[in-house]
Order: structure tokens, then sequence, then C-alpha cells
């Protein structure tokens, strides 16, 4: 075998999303980040149209992206429908955290690939952010939502009219122990045809 495979095996099992509420203060380097970021661009690509975009948030940048999203979401939600709560979640929560990567999907201009196909692409992007960061004992969170997918969004990323927010990647060490998976067993979603 060319690669250890049990250990590959168990940063696989053991990826989590764990919410920025549950991080510590401690600090996400700088070198750390990149390596998670280098991960990301090797995800597998139709046509190495490499259609991922990251924008990196930190310091009082995440201040500034907090109040952006709070007040997106305010300008967008029906009155009726409006949560102080979770204004003030969307206004604090980016601050609970030292780093955050909003995920995005430039589309190729000439729009040969399918764009599900580039939405893919970054999903799996985001995959190898996930196992790498996990290999680092940090806990990602993948968030999205319609604040995410918002023109407003778009705008604050400075992405093309046919580009995307697919959310956005929060990274932190967590407060409590790591926490345990679980999955039905692969009968139940798979399927064989001979």
């Amino acid at each position: 075998m060319k690669y250890n495979l049990s250990e590959l095996k168990e940063i696989i099992k053991n990826r989590r999303s764990i919410k920025p509420e549950k991080y510590t203060s401690r600090k996400v380097l700088k070198d750390v980040i990149l390596e998670i970021l280098n991960s990301g661009i090797w995800a597998p690509t139709h046509g190495l149209t490499q259609p991922w975009h990251f924008v990196v948030f930190q310091g009082e940048a995440l201040e500034k992206l907090g109040l952006m999203m709070a007040e997106t979401y305010k300008k967008n939600c029906k009155p009726e429908l409006f949560s102080e709560k979770k204004y003030e979640k969307m206004l604090t929560r980016p601050t609970k955290t030292s780093v955050l990567i909003a995920i995005c999907m430039k589309r190729q201009e000439t729009e040969k690939i399918p764009e599900i196909e580039e939405v893919e692409a970054v999903a799996c992007a985001v995959q190898n952010m996930y196992l790498t960061a996990t290999a680092y004992g940090l806990g990602p969170y993948w968030s999205s939502g319609n604040v995410s997918y918002s023109q407003e969004m778009k705008d604050y990323l400075n992405l093309g009219e046919k580009d995307k927010c697919l959310g956005l990647f929060y990274l932190g060490y967590t407060k409590e122990p790591w926490p345990r998976g679980q999955r039905r067993p692969l009968q139940y979603h798979a399927e064989w045809r001979a």
C-alpha cells in the first residue's frame, strides 16, 4: 500500500463540524491556515477549472463581516419573522473565531462546465479543508444560509454576477472533548449491481 490507510480512515471518521460558540480563544496560526487552503486547491475539478475562491477574514474584518450579515438579515427579513436572537447571533458569531473563510465559486467565463460541477468541485475542496483541519486538531464549521447566498454577500466579497458564495468556514480549537460521531452501516446507503 502506498500510504497509511488506517491514519487516513481515522481522520475521515474523526472529522466533525464544531460551532464557533464552542471554540477557545486560541489563535489559529497563519501557516496552519495556509496548509488548510492549500489542501483545498487539490480537490478534483472537471476541466481543471479550479473554481474555488477563498476570502480569509481575521481581526477587525470579523466584526465588520458580522455587522454586514446581521444588517443583511434585518433588511431582507419579513418584520413578522425577524428574530432579535438570530440578528445578535449573526452579529457576534464571526468574532468567536480567530479566522473565518468565505467559500466561493468563481464561474468560468466560457461556462463549458455545468455550474453544478463547479459547485461540487468547491464542496470537494471544503472536504479537503475539513480533513486537514481535523489533522491539526481544529474543529471546522461550514455554515451557509440565506445571507451567505444573498446579493449583499456577493457584493461584499466582490464576486462576479455568475459567482456564488457557498458559505462560511469557521476554524477554531474546541473547548470541549472531541465529539464522537456515528453513521448507519454501509448497507443502508449502498446497493450492488452485477
